[in-house]
């Protein structure tokens, strides 16, 4: 038996070794695809961009999917470039099977994005109701990737938006909507504070407004549902959107808001925020769009000199925090807060609270201090330096 195994082992080798004599282009082409990636897909949380070489026989191969066909073309263009004769077996996102249901709507207050295709897979974000977002193919267990106006690449559940063809989302995005601005509420079967419940509301729901009575929004959902929200809870979303003009003051208004909201990790409501979730939170409320994640946000806004301490930060600024690179390790953004003045910082960290760097605070923090790494300032990038208003942003188009 070990004779045969032996002699089995060896075949295989020389099998092998013959057929990357025939085709000594495979690690070339598996240098490119790398190259590639590095270079336009680095961040798998915002592009899809899994893709490989293999040589089942005496050819190559290239297999996997992306949601990027400029940089398929570039990478066809790479390959051929070095004469590298190949299969194209790649697979555009959005995938063919969805037809033409390649977007949706957030139909839940709140909508759990997960890591994987699995309701008990790690939460990586959530979207609130009435954001419009990308579907790029379907999984198991009733599951879809999709992509959200952050760029977030995650799996939603179909319980949690309303699939449409793209003249159903287009009718969404143009139609008259309502803002639910309060931090939590109802939408009833009524115009009545009394009747039942249809859903519940969070801040930055948005509804479709089909008509007013009385004290109420007549208001209807992305799946048709209909229901009446208190005015004295929402507002118009364009009267609300023209009258925005966020300042560090605005910002610092809207975040203490959330006082007291739990730490969730991958909460972006306030039902329960993250450290990015919050700051997210808070900006989008001002009408501005930021990255999710702490470690996009810091490549956004612009930058802040600390070298002296706080003196040159105002209310508003991003706070990042987490390790300095080394000669062994890169870098590594954990944590973000936002400044309030004289030291002080309002974070999601247990619960949305307050500390400070500065030493005579009761609530100062010696633990944020050492590890805080650079400041960003956004509302002065507005429009530029990865910040985006809500309208301009190609989702809500």
């Amino acid at each position: 038996m070990y004779k045969i195994s032996l002699i089995f082992f060896v075949f295989f080798v020389f099998i092998n070794n013959i057929f990357s004599q025939v085709n000594p282009d495979m690690e070339k082409a598996k240098s490119i695809i790398k190259n590639v990636k590095e270079k336009f897909a680095p961040d798998k949380r915002v592009a899809v961009f899994n893709i490989e070489a293999e040589q089942p026989a005496n050819k190559i191969i290239i297999k996997g999917e992306t949601n990027l066909p400029e940089v398929k073309d570039y990478l066809i263009r790479m390959l051929d470039g070095e004469a590298i004769k190949f299969e194209d077996k790649i697979d555009l996102l959005p995938s063919k099977e969805l037809g033409d249901k390649i977007y949706g709507v957030i139909n839940l207050s709140v909508s759990n994005v997960r890591t994987n295709p699995d309701h008990p897979a790690e939460l990586s974000t959530q979207s609130l109701l009435g954001t419009p977002i990308k579907i790029l193919k379907k999984g198991k267990w009733g599951f879809y990737l999709v992509q959200t106006p952050d760029g977030y690449i995650s799996w939603l559940d179909d319980d949690g938006f309303q699939l449409m063809n793209e003249t159903e989302c287009n009718e969404w995005k143009v139609s008259e909507k309502i803002i639910y601005t309060n931090e939590f509420g109802w939408a009833y079967e009524k115009a009545d504070a009394n009747s039942q419940h249809i859903s519940d509301l969070v801040a930055g729901n948005l509804l479709k407004l089909i008509s007013e009575e009385n004290d109420f929004y007549k208001v209807e959902f992305p799946d048709k549902r209909l229901a009446f929200v208190s005015k004295s809870e929402a507002q118009n979303f364009n009267q609300w959107y023209k009258s925005l003009n966020p300042d560090g003051e605005k910002i610092l208004q809207t975040a203490y808001r959330f006082m007291g909201v739990p730490y969730l990790w991958g909460g972006t409501s306030a039902k329960g925020m993250d450290c990015s979730g919050f700051t997210k939170t808070v900006y989008y409320l001002n009408g501005i769009i930021l990255p999710r994640d702490a470690s996009q946000q810091v490549h956004t806004g612009e930058l802040v000199d600390t070298k002296n301490g706080w003196e040159n930060l105002q209310a508003g600024d991003l706070l990042f925090f987490g390790t300095n690179a080394s000669s062994e390790k890169k870098e590594r953004i954990t944590h973000v807060a936002i400044y309030i003045g004289d030291g002080d910082f309002i974070h999601a960290a247990g619960r949305v609270r307050i500390n400070s760097f500065n030493k005579s605070k009761p609530f100062y923090s010696e633990y944020r201090e050492s590890a805080f790494i650079r400041a960003k300032r956004i509302l002065s990038s507005v429009g530029k330096n990865g910040i985006e208003k809500i309208l301009e942003n190609s989702f809500y188009k």
